[in-house]
């Protein structure tokens, strides 16, 4: 019988695939004046394809920034102090900022946790996907807007509703989701969702997560999932990075971190998380909820 790489979910044995993304020994400083603060110390990580990587830790631990190096939008005044960002096994930190910004959208994805951000107010979220699309791909307009409308539906979205309408006309999920059908459209190798569920209400936020392995599934993807949220990536990852104060403290597969973490900190954010079934109780509540609040909208003659 052999031996699974480290992360890696296979069947029959067969040889993993090539990375899509490796982090090698990143190092990230802030400079203020003479000074500087190192703020990521030797992180290392990869992905395969189809693979979801959780990666997990408080605020401030370092995680956006991880992630931002890894797509080429650092802040002002953040540098790159060493390591390698390979992407699909070349080393994109030597790239310039043209060919970074090729690589995004079209090879990357990305989910923000802000779904608000994700569109601009003033035009129709369909207008808005064609123009994404076109820029990636050399496809007329009519063309473009029948992908949009797949992807629309594949999001489980009204899609000619959501393509006619400005982004203040829908709600938190639809627009979230929306963003993830616009990022999925153009079937990235790797797909950032960085705290995607933060701004949503826990039944919504599942269903965005569910929606996510379902895409996934479709096109084959890698998933660098990053959240605060241990119970979502126990459920959902194939392995899972911890992070706290700038370094990866542990990772393994999902199922070793759940039963047999090994560093502190791990075992203080499992301890933390609330139980399966506080969750399952919350979900149905706010079923109830909104149920109630339909019904108590038509019974007064209001549309539901």
């Amino acid at each position: 019988m052999c031996e699974l790489e480290r992360g890696y979910r296979s069947e029959n044995c067969t040889p993993p695939e090539s990375p899509v993304l490796e982090i090698e020994g990143l190092t990230i400083y802030a400079q203020e004046a003479k000074k500087k603060n190192l703020l990521i110390n030797e992180v290392s990580l990869q992905i395969r394809p189809g693979e979801t990587l959780g990666l997990v830790g408080e605020s401030g631990s370092g995680k956006s920034v991880t992630a931002s190096a890894v797509l080429g939008l650092m802040s002002n005044g953040l540098h790159i102090g060493g390591g390698q960002i390979l992407f699909k096994g070349e080393n994109i930190l030597s790239w310039s900022e043209k060919q970074r910004r090729k690589l995004r959208g079209k090879d990357m994805g990305l989910v923000f946790q802000d779904y608000q951000g994700s569109f601009t107010p003033f035009l129709k979220v369909g207008k808005q996907l064609i123009e994404a699309l076109r820029s990636h791909q050399k496809v007329s307009y009519q063309e473009a807007k029948e992908i949009v409308m797949q992807w629309l539906g594949r999001a489980d979205l009204p899609s000619e509703r959501v393509f006619n309408s400005y982004p203040f006309q829908l709600s938190g999920g639809q627009l979230q989701r929306a963003a993830l059908a616009g990022a999925m459209m153009l079937k990235p190798a790797l797909l950032i969702a960085d705290e995607p569920t933060t701004a949503l209400d826990v039944l919504t936020g599942e269903k965005v997560l569910d929606l996510l392995a379902e895409l996934q599934g479709q096109t084959g993807c890698a998933i660098l999932l990053i959240t605060h949220d241990l119970r979502h990536v126990l459920k959902r990852a194939d392995t899972i990075a911890v992070m706290k104060e700038g370094q990866i403290v542990e990772i393994d597969r999902a199922e070793k971190i759940r039963y047999s973490p090994q560093h502190s900190y791990t075992q203080m954010l499992l301890k933390a998380r609330p139980f399966l079934s506080e969750i399952h109780d919350r979900m149905a509540q706010n079923e109830i909820d909104r149920k109630d609040s339909e019904d108590s909208c038509c019974a007064e003659g209001g549309v539901a």
